[in-house]
């Protein structure tokens, strides 16, 4: 009787781990459609993850500033939307029954089933048609939605997803990551990157670490620079910026951006910007925004590696580079003209100039 309950138990499992296995989230017939641009188009840059393995979950947004991001899952997307919402142009998932990627609005959503998610307990897989998603949702069931209907889920647990997937790298991939770093690579700085999928791009195609096995070793050191490294940088005194202090010019909540945070401040008046780009322009036309001209203020922006808080008279700042602020194309502040001019030369920046050579007529050609 022993004999029988083990095997029985051996044949369940067996049963269950092939039935799990069943559904495979890579494309099935065609080559995936990646949209990014760059040796880091193939990552996901919330997450880092590699998004071919993750493709029938794939979103992706085109931004009207020309940028094209893709993402792993709907999650990441939620996560990045708040940053993105103002440059939206169009945004697209991959159809499971296609593999091609189309317009959300366009998709039919089967929200909960068998299929497991990405990044989030409850999956949310789209379809070209009611009739696929149909066919879909009778072979692993889930409920039919829209793309409101998906996305309003995605944020509705958003705040669990991300606990969920934290503790589980705070207890496996954060101390691997930290182990195969000691061991296999250089000295690496998180902060000369905007994106993790910048920096996994980089440890792999410049070679910084040696021997690394594929993704399983790749993902795990960049999880442990970007989310665990970067933080040694946050005793840096930085631009305290209030939940609630809004752009004066562009209306947005600068405390969303702190990367891009700016400040002036005299006697009267505290304003913060969501980038220098917009600073200045306050700084020139202060009535048009409804403003009277501020005496002599104290400016403050932040550094772009190292997030500290710099006098803005004294900051060097590279114009017309491929990297974008929440308002696009932006002045981007640095401590030193070596740290300036090292990142005009890799991100294709028109110039480096200092604060008193920016002019109106120069802010309004980033626009």
């Amino acid at each position: 009787m022993k004999r029988f309950m083990v095997w029985t138990v051996v044949v369940l499992c067996f049963a269950l781990g092939a039935s799990a296995t069943e559904f495979s989230k890579q494309a099935t017939n065609n080559a995936p459609q990646l949209i990014q641009e760059g040796p880091q188009k193939q990552w996901c840059p919330i997450c880092g993850m590699k998004l071919p393995m993750f493709y029938k979950t794939n979103h992706a947004v085109k931004l009207t500033d020309g940028t094209k991001k893709q993402y792993c899952s709907i999650r990441c997307l939620a996560v990045d939307y708040p940053a993105i919402k103002e440059r939206l142009g169009q945004m697209l998932v991959v159809a499971v029954d296609t593999d091609t990627l189309i317009d959300v609005h366009e998709a039919v959503y089967v929200l909960g089933s068998k299929a497991p998610g990405t990044m989030s307990m409850v999956s949310k897989y789209g379809f070209s048609t009611k009739a696929a998603a149909k066919a879909f949702q009778a072979e692993h069931g889930g409920e039919l939605s829209d793309f409101e209907g998906a996305f309003a889920a995605a944020n509705a647990s958003l705040e669990k997803d991300v606990e969920m997937t934290t503790n589980k790298k705070k207890n496996m991939m954060y101390p691997k990551g930290k182990k195969l770093y000691e061991v296999k690579c250089q000295e690496i700085d998180p902060m000369h990157y905007n994106t993790i999928s910048e920096l996994k791009a980089d440890i792999g195609g410049k070679n910084l670490c040696q021997d690394l096995k594929g993704e399983g070793e790749l993902q795990p050191v960049a999880l442990y620079l970007w989310e665990v490294k970067r933080l040694e940088h946050t005793h840096v005194a930085q631009i305290d910026v209030p939940e609630n202090a809004k752009c004066p010019v562009c209306g947005m909540f600068v405390a969303k951006y702190p990367k891009w945070a700016a400040m002036l401040k005299d006697e009267a008046h505290t304003h913060y910007f969501d980038g220098v780009k917009d600073m200045m322009k306050f700084i020139f036309e202060p009535q048009k925004y409804a403003h009277e001209p501020m005496q002599n203020p104290a400016i403050k922006v932040t550094d772009y590696y190292t997030l500290e808080a710099l006098d803005g008279r004294e900051a060097f700042y590279v114009v017309g580079s491929s990297k974008y602020g929440p308002m696009g194309h932006e002045l981007i502040p640095f401590r030193t003209k070596t740290q300036a001019e090292g990142f005009l030369k890799d991100h294709q920046g028109k110039q480096v100039v200092r604060f008193d050579e920016i002019t109106l007529a120069l802010v309004k050609t980033l626009d």
